[in-house]
């Protein structure tokens, strides 16, 4: 058996990490609908070819989501481009079009968007708490500007399904990081039902259904048939009773 000072010298090393699994986590922060507003950073055509960390087909869709929840909520957006007139392309047109007179701030040279004056500005204008934030990539245009926008003291909330990288690794780096900064990762649909709040609200389902039908056709087909089995189904032989 170990000697009492072994022993109470193990406990005591220990005693830090115990203490540290104590204390209390960070609060939970909701999404308001009258203090967020949305940020489209660099999901430019050309960037999108360099997206590896989710199949084509799933990525276009989750980056027109994302641009769509503001249009959904009638919240404001930013749109901002990096070097559009060169190899990183325009924004998808099922996006500028959403938005013809939303801000659009075109970036010639600065990397993370906050270093350019006209974009602080359009989003200083916004007069929002809450940023909801997608890019390309995850590690650059999503991270520096999230970082850059928790050391202004807002709350972000990063869109993890709308921002896409070269690699997996590069997006978990990435994620660890803007987590340990406080910002709060979601995916489109925590998005959408934390903005929503209750389905018997407006927006509530009569326009967030036909949205997720959209945007988000896994749940909307749930919607889908739920419809047909009200309107159109009939029970087989043996589902009588069965709840």
């Amino acid at each position: 058996m170990a000697p009492f000072s072994q022993i109470f010298a193990a406990a005591l090393a220990a005693l830090p990490l115990c203490l540290a699994q104590m204390q209390p986590g960070p609060p939970f922060v909701r999404l308001n609908k009258n203090d967020a507003m949305v940020i489209v950073a660099d999901l430019q055509e050309g960037l999108y070819q360099v997206v590896r960390d989710f199949d084509t087909i799933t990525y276009r869709n989750n980056m027109i989501a994302h641009s769509a929840i503001a249009s959904l909520f009638s919240i404001p957006i930013v749109l901002t481009t990096s070097a559009e007139t060169g190899p990183n392309g325009l924004l998808p047109k099922e996006i500028s079009s959403l938005y013809p007179s939303a801000p659009l701030i075109r970036r010639n040279g600065e990397v993370d968007a906050w270093d350019n004056a006209d974009f602080r500005a359009a989003v200083r204008a916004q007069n929002k708490s809450q940023i909801i934030l997608a890019g390309i990539t995850t590690d650059v245009c999503t991270e520096f500007l999230a970082l850059s926008l928790r050391a202004e003291g807002y709350t972000v909330f990063a869109n993890t399904e709308a921002s896409g990288t070269f690699t997996d690794k590069l997006a978990r780096d990435a994620n660890d990081r803007m987590v340990a900064a406080g910002v709060v990762l979601q995916g489109v649909f925590a998005i959408v039902m934390d903005l929503m709040r209750d389905w018997r609200n407006t927006p509530g389902s009569a326009q967030v259904l036909p949205w997720l039908d959209t945007y988000l056709p896994a749940y909307g087909y749930v919607a889908r048939a739920h419809e047909a089995a009200v309107t159109n189904g009939t029970l087989l032989p043996g589902e009588a009773g069965l709840q």
